[in-house]
């Protein structure tokens, strides 16, 4: 695992500076980066899957905990500098973006995959849903967002920051802040406090509701999310499948579950 000292000696010697564009800031800590692997429940042989490796910090830690990772970078200035911080490891690396890579030609190897992150702030939140909509293969999560990012992805209803990724990650995976991370642990320091979020896919999603449907109504309601249903979806829904779906037109977005985003989508389309 990397020091500080050692991240600034790496990009010292080769004339490197973080990205503001990637978003990229480096771990620098080898006790976070321990209990990183320890919440993400590491163990000999499991294929994880990282995304922005940086400079290998995490991606070290990964590989001595006895995981056969594969790390995905984006910096094509870095990779050189990863290929040798990770020489006598038996990491996979990939340079390219997460966000148009063939998951499916990647993860070719192994059924079940574990994603492990600090993942970029500016990629995290579409990133996360992204990958439960398109990577079946990616089972568990444990993802390093911005603390906002992070206690919307695992909102419940009825929260004030209960939203669109909310409901995106509850119809796919069951999801829990497990720790917040100081921002002094990074180089450079961001000016925000980041957590880590456990993310586990369901063995099928919450609602057998078409899901395109489904996700139609939740951007309609939270599009106008201080208005009740009845406003908000109106042209959508009306008083006839709310009150075969149990929902009360006079709820928010910010009050339904995701099965009742179901029951609305089923009942919006049945006939009257």
């Amino acid at each position: 695992m990397l020091t500080r000292r050692d991240v600034v000696a790496l990009l010292e010697a080769r004339g490197l500076t973080p990205s503001r564009a990637l978003g990229q800031n480096f771990v620098v800590d080898p006790n976070t980066v321990r209990k990183v692997v320890h919440l993400a429940a590491v163990a000999p042989g499991d294929p994880v899957i990282e995304i922005g490796a940086g400079l290998g910090s995490l991606t070290m830690a990964l590989a001595d905990a006895g995981a056969e990772v594969t790390t995905v970078e984006l910096d094509r200035h870095l990779v050189p500098v990863l290929r040798e911080v990770l020489a006598d490891t038996s990491v996979r690396i990939v340079e390219g973006d997460a966000r148009t890579l063939d998951w499916a030609a990647l993860l070719a190897g192994h059924r079940r995959w574990s994603l492990v992150a600090n993942l970029p702030y500016n990629i995290a939140t579409p990133l996360v849903a992204d990958l439960l909509d398109d990577v079946p293969a990616i089972e568990r999560m444990l993802v390093m967002v911005q603390r906002e990012a992070a206690e919307r992805l695992a909102a419940p209803p009825g929260s004030k920051v209960y939203g669109i990724p909310s409901v995106k990650v509850a119809y796919w995976a069951t999801a829990e802040v497990v720790a917040r991370v100081s921002p002094n642990v990074f180089l450079p320091r961001p000016n925000v406090e980041s957590a880590l979020v456990r993310i586990v896919r369901r063995p099928a999603p919450a609602s057998d509701a078409d899901p395109d449907r489904l996700f139609a109504l939740v951007r309609a309601g939270f599009g106008q999310r201080r208005k009740m249903l009845r406003r908000s979806l109106a042209g959508l829904v009306d008083a006839d499948a709310f009150r075969r779906a149990g929902v009360a037109p006079e709820a928010r977005a910010e009050d339904l579950e995701v099965e009742a985003w179901g029951r609305l989508a089923d009942a919006a389309a049945a006939p009257s």
